[in-house]
């Protein structure tokens, strides 16, 4: 089989000691119904020969190309696939993930209808047994829900909200807006803040078209990168410049939350430019104290919604949902008048 000499879409899948996995995900893209695609597997120095697994399979396909990275780290292996596309759209795959047929069929129908969709990611269903596998349900259960531009958008400050390996985008955005960065952030996370502060649209099919295989060694869990303090720092300029309008005329920026963990995710917002006028918290021994001079009030002292704009940090499981019901019980509405942030 000849490789196209343009094909619609490019394929980057950087990897590292893969050799038990990247036949399986290499053939899931081979299986794909959509048959214009090239792949783009960049060996970032494997010494368990995932080289030589794939090397065999360009062999046999000649839509498959075997790049070398040298072992320059993922943020280097992704710009390299990225410079050597020649697709007008980039999708990302994952060296131990599985994507299922229909996947680059139907990510390719939404950017050729839709010229106003930058990025389009697909639902996701985890598999693979980790100790920490109830975290990685819900953040999938939360991700999957986010489909449209608009709520994606929205959640962007909560955690990354489109799944890295499930993504398909156009290739102008790279040149437009730049590429993968280094850094001590999530190179990921970074780049969706980016494109969109810059007003890229994504958007998510509801059909599940990854499988994204959870393992203890997976960056996410192993690399320092993404420990929830850089998620914080990372995301904390890229608020504090979309809450500058919103706080025009005078008014109030209240921080949800005054335990000890939310006040470490303020800091780097502070940092940032973002000084609050005061926290809003429900337990009574932190009612009434002060925290760097700001006050912390109870729920029911929150003034009307536009005299006041609310950024949530308060962490743990199901908080956000209750912080939530409680802010649009007051008229306060998300994106307007309050903002997650964790």
């Amino acid at each position: 089989m000849s490789a196209p000499v343009k094909p619609a879409i490019s394929v980057v899948m950087p990897f590292r000691n893969a050799a038990g996995t990247v036949r399986e995900a290499v053939e899931s893209i081979r299986g794909q119904t959509f048959r214009d695609w090239e792949l783009l597997a960049v060996d970032d120095g494997s010494t368990d020969g995932g080289g030589a697994v794939v090397r065999s399979m360009a062999a046999v396909d000649a839509r498959i190309r075997l790049l070398e990275s040298t072992g320059r780290g993922i943020v280097a292996a992704l710009n390299h696939g990225l410079a050597s596309g020649r697709g007008r759209w980039m999708a990302r795959m994952d060296a131990d993930d599985l994507a299922l047929p229909a996947r680059l069929e139907r990510q390719a129908a939404v950017l050729e209808a839709h010229s106003e969709i930058g990025l389009v990611a697909t639902a996701v269903e985890g598999f693979g047994a980790s100790g920490e596998a109830a975290g990685m349900r819900r953040y999938l259960e939360w991700s999957n829900r986010l489909r449209s531009p608009e709520a994606i958008a929205l959640a962007r400050f909560v955690e990354a909200p489109v799944v890295h390996p499930s993504v398909c985008f156009r290739a102008g955005l790279v040149s437009q807006y730049g590429g993968y960065k280094e850094g001590d952030f999530p190179e990921d996370y970074e780049l969706w803040l980016r494109w969109l502060d810059a007003g890229v649209r994504f958007s998510k099919l509801p059909e599940v078209l990854l499988r994204w295989r959870d393992r203890p060694e997976r960056l996410t869990r192993a690399d320092p990168r993404y420990r929830p303090e850089a998620f914080f720092a990372c995301k904390a300029p890229w608020l504090a410049g979309w809450l500058r309008p919103r706080l025009a005329g005078g008014r109030r920026l209240l921080f949800w939350g005054a335990g000890r963990v939310t006040r470490r995710r303020v800091r780097p917002f502070i940092t940032s430019g973002l000084s609050p006028d005061g926290y809003v918290d429900v337990d009574p021994r932190k009612i009434g104290g002060r925290i760097g001079g700001a006050r912390v009030m109870g729920p029911e002292e929150l003034p009307q919604p536009g005299a006041a704009f609310v950024v949530t940090c308060a962490a743990g499981h199901g908080v956000r949902e209750n912080v939530e019901r409680w802010l649009a019980g007051l008229g306060y509405r998300p994106g307007e008048d309050f903002i997650h942030a964790a």
